[in-house]
């Protein structure tokens, strides 16, 4: 469904004050350059019609000045698909754009606006930017829904919003094309312009909560964070984890927070968003807080082990300043992935164990228990009297689990301090071509 909104009107929102400069031709495909959330920034357009080569071109013409400015790219997604009659050639060109995608990946910003049809090569492009909104209305899809249908694949919702959210495709929703436009301006505003600034520093309010013993991920996080600053990626995808942009302190930081168990959905969605952070040196406060990861074979087959293990892998490669609150339980696996940061704040009461505190005396004190009239009773007792000795938060410092202490109460300035004292990290690779993680 193409956008009802025009081309004025949608860059009117995310440009400021409606002012930019516009860049070649119009056609299918149009540019523009002006700024955004007061950063300088470039947009591309599609005005709905077939692309043909030289609309490609203009988009990567456009990609290859933003990498050489160190400006952000924002493309508005809108196209009914290729022009058919330029053959083989618009293919090629497809194909050329998707390189320049993936060159300047992690040099700038790159921020897809799906304003209407997105499909077939044009959802590769979207899919590969940074960070993907997507207004209700529009679609985005590689087969049609129709055509998918047709064969006997017919899926409710299929190419919808809603679906590439629940694919973990659509890093946000909007209500329409221009509320779309503002969130991307938003978004750019919060990154840096490119991977050799540093992020913006922004007026904020304190929170109006502190931090509580089983808070769910989205109010622990807003009690850490500056009020009213988040912006939340992903939120229909593994819904266990809750990420986002934010400031703490006036600086820019991503936010990690778990809850409940992870699924592989969950566990994918927190490696992709901190690999984003880390690509523009963004700050990364991760609130620890979970069951660990989902204890079903069925998981497993599905990839809990390859994103576990991507998860591991993304936090130990990232470089960018790492901050793990353990505000409840990091037990395991769990800790081994998430916990892997320059600065860990254990929060009194939090439990941070190897084991399962109750698996642990199962083992450790089996003939204890075995001897006792009510083995579950002398189970759970000894689980608390291990919880308390061996998994507190002083504990975890005197082992080296944690780096610091804090209360509940105290939490937002033991999070600010660690970011303070991590504001000058430099950080350099052994010499490699890349590593290679689970993906």
């Amino acid at each position: 469904m193409a956008s009802k909104s025009n081309k004025g009107e949608i860059l009117a929102k995310f440009f400021d004050d409606g002012e930019y400069t516009a860049l070649f031709a119009d056609g299918a495909v149009s540019a523009a350059c002006g700024y955004a959330a007061g950063q300088q920034a470039y947009a591309v357009y599609q005005n709905g019609e077939a692309v043909s080569v030289k609309d490609v071109e203009k988009n990567i013409k456009v990609l290859e000045m933003a990498a050489q400015t160190g400006c952000p790219v924002v493309t508005f997604y809108n196209s009914v698909g290729a022009k058919l009659a330029e053959g083989l050639d618009v293919l090629t060109a497809s194909a050329k754009l998707n390189a320049a995608i993936a060159k300047v990946s992690g040099v700038i910003p790159q921020i897809a606006v799906v304003t209407g049809v997105c499909g077939g090569t044009s959802a590769l492009s979207a899919a590969n930017a940074d960070v993907c909104v997507m207004a209700e209305d529009a679609e985005l899809f590689f087969t049609a829904p129709f055509t998918s249908a047709a064969k006997g694949d017919k899926v409710p919702g299929a190419g919808t919003a809603e679906a590439a959210a629940k694919a973990g495709v659509a890093a946000i929703v909007a209500a329409n094309a221009e509320e779309a436009a503002e969130k991307a301006a938003h978004i750019v505003g919060l990154l840096p312009a490119n991977n050799l600034t540093g992020p913006a520093i922004f007026e904020f309010e304190q929170p109006t909560s502190v931090l509580s013993a089983g808070a769910a991920p989205e109010k622990a996080a807003a009690a850490l964070i500056d009020k009213d600053s988040a912006v939340e990626l992903y939120a229909g995808f593994g819904k266990h984890v809750y990420t986002a942009f934010a400031t703490i302190g006036g600086n820019a930081v991503g936010i990690v927070a778990t809850g409940e168990t992870l699924c592989h959905n969950c566990v994918a969605k927190a490696s992709r968003f901190v690999r984003l952070c880390d690509a523009f040196s963004v700050p990364v406060l991760t609130i620890v807080n979970t069951n660990g990861f989902v204890p079903s074979a069925t998981d497993d087959i599905a990839g809990g082990i390859r994103e576990a293990a991507r998860l591991a892998a993304t936090y130990a490669d990232a470089t960018t300043a790492k901050v793990a609150l353990l505000s409840g339980k990091a037990v395991g696996p769990v800790y081994t992935a998430l916990a892997n940061a320059d600065l860990k704040i254990a929060v009194n009461g939090c439990t941070v164990s190897a084991l399962e505190p109750n698996a642990a005396v199962s083992v450790l004190y089996k003939a204890e228990i075995d001897a006792s009239d009510n083995i579950i009773a002398a189970t759970n007792a000894k689980a608390a009297q291990y919880t308390a000795e061996v998994c507190s938060a002083a504990n975890a410092v005197a082992a080296g689990a944690a780096d610091m202490t804090c209360d509940a109460a105290n939490a937002r300035a033991s999070v600010v301090a660690a970011f303070e004292l991590l504001s000058t990290k430099r950080a350099a690779r052994l010499p490699k071509k890349h590593g290679n993680m689970a993906l």
